[in-house]
């Protein structure tokens, strides 16, 4: 005898909604989950008497947090499936203990934050943006800073702070570029896998000492918060960049202040602390220093990679599969 479907619910902002699914998105899950009507809300407070029979949540952008209570309202459900990067945040740490799966699309998520990294690798070689800035005050300063310069691509040595699954895709880039070495930080990396990947592991303080550009991708735990403070900043070479594509959090902002301050080091920030920083906050004024308002990430047309795996992750778990990519307890901890 056929099964009953599972009764589902999509729970995210509107604007998510209409950039991030299309009509065909909402017709495959028809035809394989009960869906509420409407389909789609911005909020659990509006499908009370649904969300105690959902089985299956999709989740995105502008989702509120699934708190306890919420998890109590819902008693069948048994899968979230997130069409976006991280859950942290979203789900309690202790989701798993009440036999309820969650995935998330952070692996598609990674490869816009990976290819904006290394752009941003790229033109931290050359100084671009700083160089940049200049040309709208001096431009006859340009010269100068050609001969004075290192300006090159080639033979930098790049040191990548986490192995995650954004760090992982960066490493696979950076072959296009002819760098001297790619360090890796991170003290939960099998030293074989970052080798295969290209890259050596070493400690951090090796990673600081030798990098013209630091790019982080760690994520934001108790353990790593504040991770680059005045003591790693001053180990980087003179004329070093810092990209920070992760969370704001890992970067002492004022110990990043000083040292952008004496033009000592560059920072390329789509991430900061807090986000975004108050109006008049000195990094902001600093020439050397780039902040880009948090796009490093899946936006317009890149999310819809997003929601094609989510619709498929439901179908997945709505023919009887195995939800794809689900998240054990040990990955969630150490997750951004």
């Amino acid at each position: 005898m056929p099964t009953t479907p599972p009764p589902a619910l999509l729970v995210m902002a509107p604007s998510t909604l209409s950039v991030q699914f299309g009509p065909h998105h909402l017709d495959r899950l028809r035809t394989a989950v009960q869906l509420h009507d409407p389909a789609v809300v911005a909020g659990f407070d509006e499908a009370p008497h649904f969300l105690a029979a959902t089985e299956v949540l999709l989740t995105s952008w502008g989702c509120p947090p699934i708190t306890h209570e919420v998890l109590d309202a819902a008693p069948r459900l048994r899968a979230i499936v997130h069409a976006a990067g991280s859950v942290r945040g979203l789900v309690p740490p202790d989701i798993h203990e009440r036999g309820i799966e969650v995935t998330t699309a952070a692996h598609l998520n990674a490869v816009p934050v990976a290819e904006f990294t290394l752009a941003s690798i790229i033109f931290a070689g050359k100084r671009a943006l700083p160089l940049a800035e200049l040309g709208r005050t001096n431009p006859a300063g340009w010269e100068q800073s050609f001969t004075a310069q290192n300006l090159s691509n080639l033979g930098r040595t790049i040191g990548i702070v986490g192995f995650s699954r954004i760090g992982q895709e960066v490493l696979t880039r950076l072959p296009m570029l002819d760098t001297a070495a790619v360090l890796v930080a991170d003290p939960f990396a099998d030293p074989a896998e970052v080798a295969a990947a290209g890259g050596t592991l070493l400690p951090l303080e090796e990673v600081l000492d030798r990098s013209d550009i630091l790019s982080l991708h760690a994520p934001l735990l108790p353990a790593t918060a504040g991770m680059i403070g005045t003591a790693e900043l001053a180990r980087l070479p003179d004329g070093a960049t810092i990209i920070n594509t992760a969370r704001g959090g890992l970067i002492d902002h004022d110990a990043l202040t000083r040292e952008c301050r004496t033009g000592r080091l560059d920072a390329i920030l789509d991430v900061t602390d807090p986000e975004p920083l108050p109006a008049g906050h000195p990094l902001l004024a600093l020439p050397n220093v780039t902040i880009t308002p948090h796009l490093a990430g899946s936006l317009g047309s890149e999310t819809m990679r997003l929601a094609d795996f989510a619709v498929d992750a439901v179908v997945s778990y709505a023919a009887g599969r195995p939800l794809p990519g689900a998240l054990t307890l040990e990955a969630s901890e150490v997750s951004a």
